[in-house]
């Protein structure tokens, strides 16, 4: 590949990028790639930014919030490709629901599942024949979805309530279709999710292309996993600092940018390059911005538009059981707080030998946990173990060996409607300062296929800047089957 225009690799960086999440390691793989000199500063000691695992310190096991791909997050998969990660995801061809027993009556299982018929269809028999669904709730849906067969609203300025109240979607629907698809995938409740974004999840996910629906859950802990990543950026040339926790950023009177690092042991470094990637969270990168002097032009502009952005919590149950209470890997849970099961005993058991003196475990995920955040652990454990043998009898006569809740206060932004005005372009600080994360215009909301988007939009526009003409992003998947003539956008 030719090398992005006037940068080559020299003791002097061409690039900082500063954050080894999704959308740091995604710019700098880019860029590295393309021959430019990048330094990757990362405040903890592994790389993947919020998609981490690490050894919690009094159960001795590594835990962490489990992530998920989806066959239509084109660019994610393509760099799990790139680093050799793909080799480390799972991928299903289905999703199963589960109903919790009521009265005497056992838990009941629907499945999702693509089947002969061509896009948008491909569902459609399985999702006819779930009894998780009344005829007249399956109606409703079939309306709704006809509505994002074309595409997706431009605008995201209606909350996705008012969609699902205008589209009449019974109440059954709503709590055992729509709920555990876009709560699960966008962390948050439709009053707060824009119909633009739920329309996107379900047009790319579920009618596009049956491939777009695959389910892909890495069978490696996240830090290891999202490791892959940086070490391809290494190979490329980049080097990475980790424990390298930025304190402010400054544009010296040379024009380059700095910014000064704290090792967190009293060590102060500094790191200048021409060019400056802030790959972080939205509240990390008004941190920083808010270190420029007053009246700065980058400060100017972008401080204004975080005041707009808010969090979405997630809460995960870690467990560890004295047997396994379902082979099932992962499943929907339904009429519970527990949005997704995951057995990582099972999902793993390829890639790690389990030590089942341990126990086996499953974590349950609790997605925009809002008023999780206001109970104790213990209160969360006791409700997710009542919850769980609802859907597992078997659950109800295991003995826990050991457990953790992990809450995430700050786990994704949330996509509320009317935000994408202040959503900001990678390049919308200018003077050589680019923007990269999942909260900025990437076109996709909180997600990881929404940060390695504008890591790699980041890079784009700091190439088109020395005048090269990379493209880096991957395009999203064809339309399949009949989608080919219905998919012609809004």
């Amino acid at each position: 590949m030719d090398k992005v225009s006037g940068m080559s690799h020299s003791p002097t960086p061409d690039v900082l990028v500063i954050g080894a999440g999704a959308a740091g390691l995604a710019a700098a793989v880019a860029l590295s790639g393309a021959g430019a000199g990048v330094s990757l500063l990362e405040r903890k000691p592994f790389a993947g930014g919020r998609a981490y695992s690490y050894t919690h310190p009094a159960l001795g096991e590594v835990i962490d919030s489990q992530h998920v791909l989806l066959g239509c997050c084109a660019n994610l998969v393509d760099l799990c490709r790139l680093s050799g990660a793909s080799e480390h995801i799972r991928w299903y061809e289905s999703i199963t629901f589960l109903e919790p027993s009521r009265a005497d009556d056992p838990p009941r299982r629907s499945e999702i599942k693509a089947r002969l018929l061509p896009a948008p269809a491909h569902n459609a028999l399985s999702f006819l024949r779930a009894p998780m669904l009344s005829l007249a709730d399956k109606s409703r849906i079939a309306l709704g979805l006809l509505g994002f067969l074309r595409g997706y609203p431009a605008e995201d300025d209606e909350p996705f309530s008012a969609w699902l109240k205008r589209t009449g979607q019974t109440e059954r629907a709503i709590r055992h279709f729509w709920e555990p698809i876009i709560v699960g995938t966008l962390n948050d409740a439709f009053e707060r999710c824009s119909t633009r974004y739920a329309g996107q999840v379900f047009h790319e996910s579920f009618l596009r292309s049956a491939a777009g629906g695959r389910f892909g859950i890495p069978s490696q802990p996240l830090s290891e996993f999202y490791g892959q990543v940086a070490r391809l950026a290494e190979r490329q040339g980049a080097r990475l600092s980790y424990r390298a926790g930025v304190e402010s950023i400054e544009m010296l009177p040379s024009g380059l940018w700095q910014a000064t690092v704290s090792d967190g042991a009293g060590q102060v470094n500094r790191h200048t390059a021409p060019d400056l990637i802030l790959a972080l969270p939205f509240e990390q990168t008004a941190r920083l911005l808010a270190t420029l002097p007053e009246g700065s032009p980058q400060r100017e502009r972008i401080l204004p538009l975080l005041s707009h952005f808010t969090h979405s919590p997630i809460t995960t149950v870690h467990l560890w059981l004295d047997r396994e209470v379902t082979d099932l890997e992962h499943a929907a849970l339904l009429d519970t707080r527990i949005q997704w099961m995951f057995n990582k005993t099972r999902i793993r058991r390829r890639e790690i030998r389990e030590n089942l003196a341990s126990g086996y475990n499953l974590e349950l995920v609790i997605s925009a946990s809002h008023a999780e955040l206001e109970q104790s652990p213990k209160e969360i454990l006791r409700s997710a173990l009542t919850e769980l043998a609802g859907f597992f009898p078997a659950a109800g006569q295991a003995r826990v060996l050991k457990s953790a809740v992990l809450k995430e206060a700050r786990a994704t932004f949330s996509v509320t409607a009317g935000l994408d005005r202040f959503r900001p372009n990678a390049e919308a600080a200018g003077d050589h300062l680019y923007l990269a994360g999942d909260w900025t215009r990437s076109g996709w909301p909180a997600t990881m296929e929404g940060a390695v988007r504008s890591g790699r939009l980041a890079a784009e526009a700091l190439a088109g800047a020395t005048g090269s003409a990379f493209r880096f992003l991957t395009p999203g998947l064809p339309p399949a089957g009949l989608m080919k003539w219905l998919s012609k956008g809004w």
